[in-house]
């Protein structure tokens, strides 16, 4: 048969590409075989039926096509390397057929079957290990066996023509590789196709497959390079320990009560106040500090401008006296008066507002003069 023959050709022309390329031994070379199967399409020129009744006398009043079916391929070819094989097969591509109904009254029924051998070159792209797009081009030479009928006036002379003839072909496709030897193919091709008589059209095959690559073994695993471990160098002698920190600043607070330092509603200190700040001053020679801070507290009784006036001449007062007696700079002292802010008194301990004996004796804790020294050693002071 002329189909045994083509497909025997190939056979050798691909043999012949395997004997004479110098990448048939890569490491991803090898032969491959597999089967697709899908739908065919064929474009039926219903232009030229109608044309070709019309020739012999007849009118067409209809035309309907069969124009899709069935179609598969069976297919090997040897892979050089990951981006380019020779691929060749049979494939069959279906029955197509179309009827036409004429006036004066009658029918032309006709039916073409396709099969053949292709060979190709396909190149690859290979997209990460096991995805790749691939494009193929090359031969097929496709037997088409023609039958036509007729039906009332329609007769036909010649019901079985048959045609073989070689033809070009193209296609595009994706390969995903499950294993180094088994992998699924989706296909898109077009058969250029001489039929049996006179024309030629195209012949589309939309499939889907499977292949097998024959001897790939697995890779071996990396070579992974010993490394080098240089022997541990001697450990440095520790750092020295770090300097202690210096002292957190002493703070240390005496509370004097208002009362023992003044009278009542004034500013002089009394001689017993002069004494308990003798006591407080001694007590300051020798040591260090950095800043004393005096304020001067008066109860809630009176508006907040006496208050404040009273409370910043009591605190002027002791450090005028601290600075005279005790030799303290004065620019170490700081003054400064408060209405009755920070009581010591609760506020439900000392009921009413107005100025009375009992009253006053009640916020007697909250009229006072606290003396706060800050310094890095000082010695611990009595309240007073």
């Amino acid at each position: 048969m002329k189909i045994a023959r083509a497909i025997g050709m190939m056979a050798t022309l691909a043999t012949l590409a395997v004997t004479l390329s110098p990448t048939a031994f890569a490491d991803d070379a090898g032969w491959y075989a597999g089967f697709n199967a899908g739908e065919s399409r064929a474009t039926i020129d219903d232009g030229r039926i109608t044309a070709g009744l019309l020739g012999d006398g007849f009118t067409t009043t209809s035309i309907s096509d069969d124009n899709s079916h069935f179609g598969f391929k069976v297919f090997g070819g040897y892979e050089f390397n990951r981006y380019l094989a020779l691929e060749g097969g049979y494939f069959n591509l279906g029955q197509f057929g179309f009827t036409a109904d004429t006036v004066p009254a009658g029918s032309l029924r006709g039916d073409i079957k396709l099969q053949g051998a292709n060979i190709d070159l396909v190149g690859s792209i290979p997209i990460g290990d096991k995805f790749s797009v691939f494009a193929r081009g090359g031969l097929n030479y496709a037997q088409a066996k023609d039958s036509f009928s007729g039906t009332g006036s329609v007769t036909v002379i010649d019901p079985s023509p048959q045609k073989s003839a070689a033809n070009y072909k193209f296609g595009l496709g994706a390969e995903y590789d499950f294993t180094r030897s088994v992998g699924i193919r989706i296909e898109a091709e077009r058969y250029r196709i001489d039929d049996a008589v006179g024309n030629k059209g195209d012949v589309d095959l939309y499939s889907v497959g499977l292949v097998y690559k024959f001897g790939r073994a697995a890779p071996p695993p990396p070579v992974v390079a010993r490394e080098f471990v240089a022997p541990p160098a001697a450990a440095p002698p520790p750092p020295p320990p770090p300097p202690p920190p210096p002292a957190p600043p002493i703070r240390t607070r005496v509370s004097f009560s208002a009362d023992s330092l003044f009278d009542f509603g004034k500013d002089t200190v009394r001689p017993a106040g002069k004494q308990a700040l003798d006591d407080f001053a001694a007590q300051l020679k020798g040591a260090q500090f950095e800043v004393i801070m005096v304020t001067g507290y008066t109860d809630r009784i009176g508006s907040r401008a006496y208050n404040m006036d009273l409370s910043t001449r009591r605190a002027e007062a002791v450090k005028s006296y601290l600075a005279g007696t005790a030799g303290i700079p004065a620019d170490k002292i700081t003054a400064r008066g408060a209405d009755g802010e920070a009581p010591v008194t609760k506020p439900d301990e000392c009921r009413g507002q107005q100025r009375t004996p009992k009253l006053i004796a009640c916020l007697q804790p909250d009229r006072r003069v606290d003396v706060e020294v800050v310094g890095t050693r000082l010695q611990d002071a009595p309240n007073n």
